[in-house]
C-alpha cells in the first residue's frame, strides 16, 4: 500500500511526500531525506563576522535565519535527518591550504586577514566566535554537526558516507551562501546521485542580490530544484494530499 503525503507512522515520522518547486513539483521519501543547514556562523550571518569585515552585506540575514529556524522545525518535527555545517580551519590555518592551495588566493577570509593585519581577526578559525553558529540556530542531540575546510560539504568530509549508511538520497539545502558553498555542495551531490532542493528563501547569497536569483536559476535548470519554506512546512504537515 503506498501510504498518502503527509502520513505519519507510529513514531510520528512522515512518509512519502510532495513539495512544489520549480521547475517541477518533487516527490521523496521523508525518511530518505535530511534538511542541510550550510554554515549558519557568525562569519557568515552577524555584523562582524567575516562577510561583513570583508565588504558584503549581511544586513538582512535576520529573516533568511528566521526561516532557516521554521524548517529545521518543520523537519524535525517530520522526523528528517538535520546535518549543520561550519566552514573553517585549524587555529593556525595549516587546513586552509598554505600558498600552494587556490583557496589561500580566492578565500576572502584570508584576504582579509592578509589585507588587514592588524584587526588580528582569526576569522573562521576553529574554537572561535566567528566560527560558531549563530545564537538563533542549535542543533540538538541526533543532528549531525560537521566541520568542512572547503565550500563543498563533501570535499574532505564524511557527509556521503553518513547520508548513505543511513540510507538518504534527497537533500533540501538552506543557508549562506546560496552561490558560494549551497551551489557548490549540491553541485556534488548531484554527481553523487543524490537529489538537492534549494529552499530560496532560506538562503542568502554573498555579494549582489543579482548573484541569488543567478544561482537558483542555474541549479533549477541544471543541478536540482528550487522551493521555498512555506512549501516545505506544507508538505511535511500532517494530512497533506498524496503525491500524484
Amino acid at each position: 500500500m503506498t501510504e498518502p503525503a503527509g502520513y505519519r507512522d507510529a513514531a510520528g515520522r512522515c512518509g512519502r511526500v510532495k513539495l512544489p518547486a520549480r521547475p517541477e513539483p518533487i516527490a521523496f521519501d521523508a525518511q530518505a531525506a535530511a534538511l542541510i543547514v550550510v554554515d549558519m556562523q557568525n562569519a557568515y550571518a552577524t555584523k562582524g563576522g567575516y562577510l561583513d569585515l570583508a565588504g558584503f552585506d549581511v544586513s538582512r540575514t535576520g529573516p533568511v535565519i528566521e526561516r532557516i529556524a521554521a524548517a529545521v522545525a518543520a523537519a524535525r518535527a517530520a522526523g528528517l535527518a538535520i546535518v549543520w555545517f561550519q566552514n573553517g580551519w585549524d587555529a593556525d590555518y595549516v587546513e586552509a591550504g598554505g600558498p600552494g592551495s587556490p583557496n589561500w588566493y580566492k578565500s576572502n577570509a584570508l584576504k582579509t586577514m592578509r589585507r588587514r593585519p592588524e584587526m588580528n581577526q582569526r576569522l573562521l578559525a576553529k574554537g572561535s566566535w566567528d566560527y560558531a553558529l549563530v545564537d538563533a540556530l542549535v542543533p540538538e542531540p541526533g543532528d549531525i554537526v560537521l566541520p568542512k575546510p572547503r565550500y563543498s560539504g563533501f570535499y574532505n568530509t564524511a557527509l556521503d558516507s553518513l547520508l548513505r549508511a543511513r540510507g538518504i538520497r534527497t537533500l533540501v539545502f538552506t543557508g549562506i551562501a546560496t552561490n558560494v558553498c549551497v551551489e557548490s555542495t549540491l553541485r556534488d551531490g548531484f554527481f553523487l546521485e543524490y537529489f538537492g532542493i534549494v529552499l530560496a528563501d532560506a538562503t542568502h547569497q554573498a555579494g549582489p542580490e543579482s548573484l541569488q536569483e543567478g544561482a537558483l536559476t542555474n541549479i533549477e535548470t541544471f543541478f536540482g530544484w528550487v522551493s521555498d519554506v512555506a512549501a516545505f512546512e506544507t508538505a511535511l504537515a500532517p494530512g497533506a494530499g498524496p503525491p500524484d
